[in-house]
């Protein structure tokens, strides 16, 4: 069996500069869960920019979070806890109240489903006037942002009908209807976005 610990992917160490400079104004204290947190190496690398924050990873799938978790313990950051099991698509999640919330990377290769539950989640779980942080390739008035992302688009629906980059158009409305609104969209490298979500 290969040493788990080693579960690195390149994306994460490419965009997690770059995305922890977009979370340092918006989160300085108080617990953020992360969903669908991956290998965990987002999660190491801005509870270390974030020393005043909390930071909670969680995946839903129990595998990489055996790998989140031995990170977290090879880490040992005093603000970074070991991850929750956590199915964004549930309608109950594991943790009831959070300061802030992100996630990265997600909602394309999910059902859109995954997309109304999380907001749905987020709505349960923040106070009103807290933030979510979505970050990933989005479409924009119904158009790509680059040839690259639709051909990454096309690539998604290649491997299920049900996956795509999602129009922020359709995600405002969305996160109306579940009482967020759109505060701020950042642009970011490799025509992706940063989207900050507050909850009403």
């Amino acid at each position: 069996m290969p040493d788990i610990s080693l579960v690195s992917w390149p994306a994460p160490e490419r965009n997690k500069e770059p995305i922890l400079r977009v979370l340092e104004p918006l989160f300085k204290e108080g617990l953020v869960l992360e969903l669908a947190s991956g290998t965990g190496q987002h999660a190491v690398h801005f509870a270390a920019g974030l020393p005043g924050v909390v930071w909670q990873p969680s995946d839903a799938d129990p595998e990489l979070c055996e790998v989140i978790a031995l990170r977290v313990a090879q880490a040992a950051l005093p603000n970074l806890r070991p991850p929750l099991l956590l199915d964004v698509a549930s309608p109950v999640w594991p943790i009831t109240k959070a300061d802030g919330l992100f996630c990265a990377n997600l909602l394309h290769i999910s059902h859109y489903q995954v997309t109304q539950a999380l907001f749905a989640g987020a709505a349960r779980v923040l106070a009103p006037g807290s933030l979510l942080v979505t970050y990933g390739p989005y479409r924009r008035g119904g158009q790509h942002t680059s040839v690259s992302n639709a051909d990454f688009d096309a690539a998604l629906k290649a491997q299920d009908p049900n996956w795509g980059v999602r129009d922020v158009d359709d995600l405002v409305v969305c996160a109306s209807e579940r009482g967020l609104e759109l505060l701020d969209t950042i642009q970011m490298p490799a025509n992706n976005l940063s989207l900050v979500w507050k909850k009403r």
